[in-house]
């Protein structure tokens, strides 16, 4: 008698197994979820449990079996639960949450590859060959994928591995072609890559492989960001708060400080005084003194920050124009020219070079949509932040085009402090790695607030309503005691102007 203690928790029976599997049924030990298919488990819900063991369980009721068509691409069941395979069994299978479509084809190649047990899964290029083959769905979707989703992914290769591995997809195409005999489906799938690559012409479906083909490729999932910031943004109540009258040359002199301490370029407020206002540029660091003048020089001419851009060519040169003046002590960023080597953080990798234009203008597309001055601040600050355009200087570039949104509709700018640089940034990766809209959106709501109730009327006001908040404390210490960026009381504004 065998041992079902020691058995996976969900299995498939057999002739053997018959007998035992109905006595432990009979004393409650097992459960039936479907043709031959039995559980230990009697609590979880039978979808998750065959979810969690999908493989294995296909691989018992279909030894041997090819993943194939679309399920060899997107190596999930599709969204109907259909899982497709090559199998000497023609009758679906039918499971909780999933059905086996097997069909009869071509056995496994030596090119496709081993998977689980004795199951083989499609090469690339063979998947691609069979997907390329129009379907129709008799229920449920069709075997395979649409021409859409086919250009999609030859894009992603393209984006992700280059364009030797485009080519190296073809070449394998083409001889996996000749040995099933898909003459016709390599040569679709050949008009479909030369059209990405530009060596030929065909009508394309994909948005994505349409920009690329017309030379502005960009970035699909970076565009989805940007529409679902867009959408958080929408539906925020769009907020008004009109510039201080009383706000001087403090304001920028301290928008330009505190945007070079984020980048990690730190002077005491009496050395960047001297740099901005005296002109002394210290021997020891003149690089990074040219950096808070450069970004100086941009944030408080008023008629440069009042310019916005029309139209996605004047976006390209704004950027540029506002980097070559921040970046001018640094020739060596190629300061006013868009990357040619792909840059990161941390886990976060930047939108690649050749996709810097495409995802721009894509991105100012929709920008265009946003009516509220912070509204279109906070998606111009992400857009630019996201795509990391320069090699350097991305996020000086980036708060400064947020700001000039503001200070064109005469809004209250927007300074990010010292202590608040953790939250600034710990919104921007919310949204950038996980797709969380609110953070970003309440973070620069409040430090937006938080700048308007600052007396910039001359810098040593300013300076000591900034200390007595904690806006010049070092973000780590001030995580670790607790401490918190705290909006300007009446009395500290009252000391600050005796």
């Amino acid at each position: 008698m065998p041992d079902f203690s020691t058995m996976p928790e969900i299995f498939v029976s057999n002739a053997e197994l018959a007998a035992s599997v109905s006595r432990e049924m009979k004393l409650g030990r097992l459960r039936k979820l479907g043709s031959r298919l039995y559980t230990r488990n009697l609590k979880e819900q039978p979808e998750k449990l065959v979810q969690r063991n999908l493989w294995p369980l296909v691989e018992a009721y279909l030894p041997g079996a090819l993943i194939a068509d679309r399920t060899a691409l997107e190596y999930r069941p599709a969204v109907d639960g259909s899982v497709f395979l090559i199998a000497g069994h023609k009758r679906d299978i039918v499971l909780p949450g999933v059905t086996l479509r097997p069909r009869r084809g071509p056995a496994a190649l030596e090119t496709d590859r081993l998977f689980i047990g004795s199951l083989r899964l499609s090469s690339p290029a063979r998947a691609f060959l069979e997907n390329v083959r129009l379907s129709r769905a008799r229920s449920g979707v069709a075997r395979t994928l649409s021409r859409r989703e086919i250009e999609e992914r030859l894009d992603e290769i393209l984006r992700r591995s280059g364009v030797i591995a485009l080519q190296r997809l073809r070449d394998d195409a083409r001889r996996t072609a000749d040995q099933l005999e898909m003459t016709a489906e390599f040569q679709s799938l050949d008009t479909l890559i030369g059209s990405l690559l530009g060596t030929r012409e065909a009508r394309l479906a994909s948005p994505v492989a349409i920009a690329r083909a017309a030379g502005v490729p960009y970035d699909p999932q970076r565009l989805e960001l940007f529409q679902q910031l867009f959408a958080e943004l929408g539906g925020t109540a769009p907020v008004t708060r009109p510039a201080r009258s009383t706000d001087g040359p403090a304001l920028p002199f301290f928008e330009a400080y505190f945007s070079n301490f984020i980048e990690g370029t730190e002077f005491a407020v009496d050395e960047a005084a001297d740099i901005v206002f005296g002109g002394r540029i210290p021997t020891a660091r003149p690089q990074d003194a040219h950096d808070v003048l450069g970004t100086w020089k941009v944030v408080s001419d008023q008629r440069e920050m009042s310019r916005l851009p029309n139209n996605s060519e004047d976006l390209l040169a704004l950027l540029k124009s506002r980097h070559s003046q921040i970046m001018e002590g640094r020739q060596d960023k190629g300061h006013g020219k868009f990357k040619t080597e792909p840059n990161r953080a941390g886990a976060t990798q930047f939108v690649a070079p050749e996709l810097v234009e495409g995802t721009l203008t894509k991105g100012f597309e929709i920008y265009r949509g946003l009516t509220s001055p912070l509204h279109r601040a906070i998606f111009m600050m992400f857009l630019i932040a996201e795509v990391h355009p320069f090699a350097d200087g991305n996020g000086r570039v980036a708060r400064i085009m947020m700001n000039a949104e503001l200070v064109a509709s005469r809004e209250s700018r927007i300074i990010v402090p010292t202590v608040f640089r953790n939250n600034y940034l710990a919104a921007l990766k919310a949204l950038s790695q996980n797709g969380i809209t609110a953070a970003i959106v309440r973070t620069m709501d409040f430090a937006q607030r938080y700048t308007r109730a600052v007396d910039f009327a001359d810098i040593d006001r300013a300076r000591f309503v900034l200390d007595r908040t904690h806006a010049f404390m070092d973000p780590n210490e001030a995580d670790a005691s607790g401490t918190r960026l705290l909006m300007p009381t009446a009395e500290i504004l009252a000391v600050a102007e005796q």
